[in-house]
């Protein structure tokens, strides 16, 4: 195996890396090897994302599958108006 030693690296760009790697339970290195090898076409890209919000959601369903959503949460828009006396 090849050692190498990235240079010129800024703030934000190291930061960015650092971030990752944690967001993975990873090392830097790890991380910036997976990285490398996906981008290269080595490995095989991870569709499994770790996130921390729901952004990644807004906006991908279809309009049946907002439908279908509706309609399994509507029992929760009903107000029992004797819990509120």
């Amino acid at each position: 195996m090849k050692t190498m030693t990235i240079r010129g690296l800024d703030d934000s760009t190291a930061k960015a890396l650092k971030d990752r790697a944690i967001r993975e339970g990873t090392s830097i290195n790890a991380a910036l090897l997976k990285i490398i090898q996906e981008e290269f076409g080595i490995k095989e890209k991870s569709r499994t994302r770790i996130y921390s919000d729901l952004d990644h959601l807004a906006g991908t369903w279809s309009e049946r599958e907002f439908k279908a959503f509706q309609k399994k949460i509507e029992d929760f828009e009903i107000v029992d108006e004797n819990m509120w006396k």
